[in-house]
Formats: C-alpha cells, structure tokens, sequence
C-alpha cells in the first residue's frame, strides 16, 4: 500500500488493507499484513520541520533495500523534529516504510521498483484520502498537491499494476465532490463502524484530519465539519465512507505537477515546479508558519477557564455558520493553544463535555 499523501493516509490504508486483503477479506484470505510506503509529513503540529523528513532525519531505522528503510517502533526522528510513524509502528501491526522525496521523483522510482522486487507483492495499490490526487493543480480550493503528485508521478512510471484508490472524496476539503465525482470509478467497498475500530485508539493521538473524518462517517456521524487553520467546512455524508478505484493513467494525464515532476532528482526541484506552475510550494507556506511559530516563544500553560471559554466562543459562531464537527487540530489553532499542548487540550475538552465528543470528532 502506498500512502500517497502521508500522515494519516498511512493509517487508512492499514484499514483498507485488512477490509479488501485480510482474514475476512475476498481477495487474499489469510494473507500477510502490507508494507506500508508512506512519508513522514506530519505538519507542523507534530513536526516543527517544514517539509516531508527523509531517511537521514532518523536513528534506528531499518533497511529493506538499497534506497528503502522501513521506520520501527524504536526509531527516532532527529530534535527537534517529530513524526508519527514510529508510534504506528508500535500500535499497528504494519511494516511502515519510508518514502524519502528528497531525491525527487527519480528517487521515488528508485524506492518503488527496489520493493517490487524484493517483496514481490500480489498486489499494489497507491491510497489517498480526499482526492487531491485526481487534481488538474490550478483548481482554487487546492492548498497541498506536492506530496500526491510526487506519489502519482512515481506509481505511474511504475509498470507494476498499481492500482490508485481513494477514500472518502472530498473529506480532505481540497476539491469537492461534485467536482470528483466525474473523475471516480466504482466504489470498492465502503466503509462500517467496525471496520474501523482497529484504528480507533491511534485516532486519540494521531493529527490527521481527512482521516479523522473518513473514521467518524464510518461510524455514522453526518453533518458540516470545519477543518484546518483556515476553517473549510467539509460535508460528512453517505458517500464519505465510500472507497472508490480511480484510473491511474488518466490521473497522471490529468495532473500537471506529476507530468512535470516525473525527471525530478531533488525535492527542491519539485518545488520549483510546483512555483513555476501554480505560483507556489505548500513547503513555502509551512516555512514561513514555522517562522511565525518561532517566534511566539515558550508556550505558557494551557489555562482550562480561558480554553472553556474559547470554545464556548468558537461553538457559538461555528453554529452560526452551519458547522456541526470540528477536529482537534482545528480546534487547537481555532483557541490558538500551541501545538505541544494539543493533547492536553483534547483531555481537557473530552472531560469538561464528554457528550460532545463524536470519536475522533468534536461535535459542536
């Protein structure tokens, strides 16, 4: 499973996996759990880092092949930097592997066939939560193309029958649905409460929101969610906890970043393209964030009385605007609590107004 645009991407395919391909799968009964190739690209709520870490950024990591390295339970990110594909490891009973953008798409190639050989694997699918991936590049909602299409422009130059899917369209709030729609195949399977329960405790930590909500609508939940800093209001419907397959040709066709990309031997080259083409590099937007971080200095104990009384402000005027959910990363950045109180923030919350709490979501 390649987990195409990283964080919690990595998490969804371990549920897909074991829904299409374990014990009580129809394709492979009884096969082995997938390796999982993904990034460590956590943001900057778990990493300070702008930008996807890389092999060198960690200790204790193990080989698999030549260019691959697969991110064990021990495994340590290089201070300050974070990831959360360590703990994965200690709480799913996956292979994680480390995708390392930084030699660019050539790299990407490199990693992809060395596994292809070493592992000779029945199947290969490349996973992205929301769609972002079925992307032209110049549609006015997009906001982080660079991790997908890197994925989409590796895979496709892959010739090894990968097959792309994606979950739950438009959950990442990057494209809408209806604008998906017509570039989705069939749906796969879709997704039910228990089908998800094995994720559940690593949704208690784990940042993603796309994924967070592709979990939630698995176990029913409906309605208006408002994520990320900027606040985009996500449906939560029936068609969210759809899988769909998607044509992998027509989806490298369709993206200009990937079609330009394909050559690319350094991230930074991908990124210069990624400017030359759309104006941008979603890293530049994380650079000068961690910029205006930085500069906030220590941050102060996180305050309950005035955190009830954020929200209780936040509440009133996400209502307002039609809003039923909300994330917790959301929710960190909306009350402007630091990053690294984001866990005392959720305890804070789940025990001031248990019944408000929607697993994984915060229900207004």
């Amino acid at each position: 499973m390649v987990a195409g645009g990283g964080g919690g991407d990595a998490v969804a395919a371990a549920v897909i996996d074991s829904v299409l391909y374990g014990a009580d799968g129809t394709d492979r009964t009884g096969s082995e759990p997938a390796v999982i190739l993904t990034y460590s690209w956590d943001r900057l709520i778990v990493d300070p880092f702008p930008g996807p870490r890389g092999a060198a950024h960690f200790a204790g990591l193990r080989r698999l092949t030549p260019s691959v390295y697969a991110v064990p339970a021990e495994a340590v990110p290089a201070p300050p930097g974070g990831s959360t594909l360590p703990r994965l490891a200690r709480e799913l009973p996956y292979t994680f592997a480390l995708i390392d953008p930084h030699h660019g798409v050539e790299g990407m190639i490199r990693q992809l066939e060395e596994l292809v050989e070493q592992l000779a694997p029945d199947s290969i699918d490349l996973l992205d939560v929301g769609g972002d991936v079925l992307a032209r590049g110049d549609e006015p909602t997009l906001q982080s193309p660079l991790g997908d299409a890197l994925s989409l422009a590796a895979c496709a130059q892959v010739n090894a029958g990968i097959r792309l899917l994606v979950a739950g369209p438009g959950l990442d709030g990057e494209i809408p649905p209806a604008v998906l729609r017509e570039r989705l195949g069939p749906v796969v399977h879709t997704l039910g409460a228990e089908e998800v329960s094995p994720v559940r405790a690593v949704m208690e930590w784990h940042p993603s929101e796309a994924t967070a909500m592709l979990v939630a609508a698995a176990r029913g939940e409906r309605g208006l969610c408002e994520i990320r800093d900027a606040g985009l209001a996500v449906p939560l419907t029936d068609a969210s906890p759809a899988v769909h397959e998607a044509d992998l040709d027509a989806a490298f066709g369709r993206n200009r970043l990937a079609q330009a990309i394909v050559t690319t031997t350094s991230l930074d080259e991908a990124e210069r393209y990624s400017r030359e083409l759309f104006g941008y590099s979603e890293i530049d937007y994380e650079r000068d964030k961690a910029a205006r971080l930085g500069g906030e200095g220590g941050a102060a104990p996180l305050d309950r009385d005035e955190a009830l009384r954020r929200l209780a402000s936040f509440e009133d005027e996400a209502r307002a605007r039609g809003v039923t959910h909300t994330t917790f990363r959301r929710l960190t950045e909306a009350l402007g609590v630091p990053g690294d109180h984001r866990t005392a923030l959720r305890s804070l919350l789940i025990g001031a107004h248990p019944e408000r709490y929607a697993a994984p979501l915060w229900h207004l």
